[in-house]
């Protein structure tokens, strides 16, 4: 028995498709035609229906055309191809993710155009780029003192925002950063290690630094960012 021959009509009928999509995908060689009529007009084999639906899925999930053609053309493996793809769909997730927190703080928070800026800029820092503003702040606290405590001490104050953070964590990133951005922090923060650096006790004048709010701050902000308990405002440094 011979094979059945489709038109485009008849494909479109059975795909839900529009003739205009299938004759677009047929132009650009993605489904070829198994004949053609007295008349000219394109007829398809009855792999044409698995082919379009394979198409259609691919297309749902975004692949290109010619990334679609060279799978339907077994130039590509099927399993690469969706590998590749969901790598890109998980950074596109993320990047969705860390923009639906943002603008959820912005609504909760009635942030001003400028903070906006601001906390999508922050925000979208990659890894490489929010471990490089931290180990910079750190290195200005902790840079060239020999206390053996300070290596732990600098690990425990390093935030680790997670891939998939909450509005809060989001929240707590974009003010802890822009801490600690501050100069004037970052000299406070060095006051204090250099004091305990010299004298650890806990007895001394410059231990009233610790008290200093802005440190009180960054220590609950990192609590959220990292998801622990609150933290025991008293640690030194």
């Amino acid at each position: 028995m011979d094979d059945p021959r489709y038109s485009i009509g008849e494909l479109s009928r059975r795909t839900g498709l529009t003739v205009k999509t299938i004759r677009f995908y047929s132009d650009r060689g993605i489904l070829a035609p198994s004949g053609r009529t007295a008349s000219g007009h394109r007829r398809y084999g009855a792999d044409a229906l698995a082919r379009l639906e394979l198409v259609r899925t691919l297309r749902e999930l975004g692949l290109d055309l010619a990334t679609i053609r060279k799978v339907v053309e077994s130039e590509a493996a099927l399993p690469d191809v969706a590998e590749a793809h969901l790598r890109a769909l998980e950074a596109q997730i993320h990047v969705l993710r860390l923009r639906h927190a943002v603008l959820k703080a912005v609504t909760r928070r009635g942030s001003t155009p400028e903070e906006i800026t601001l906390m999508h800029d922050l925000a979208k820092l990659t890894e490489e780029e929010r471990r490089r503003l931290i180990d910079d702040f750190l290195d200005a606290v902790f840079g060239g003192l020999e206390h053996p405590g300070f290596a732990g001490i600098a690990r425990s104050m390093t935030p680790e925002l997670p891939e998939s953070p909450a509005v809060e964590q989001v929240d707590a990133w974009v003010e802890l950063a822009e801490l600690v951005r501050d100069p004037d922090f970052r000299a406070l923060m060095r006051r204090l290690a250099e004091g305990y650096d010299a004298a650890p006790r806990r007895d001394l004048p410059w231990l009233g630094i610790a008290d200093d709010p802005r440190r009180e701050r960054y220590l609950e902000l990192l609590a959220v960012i990292n998801g622990w308990a609150a933290p025991d405002q008293r640690r030194v440094p």
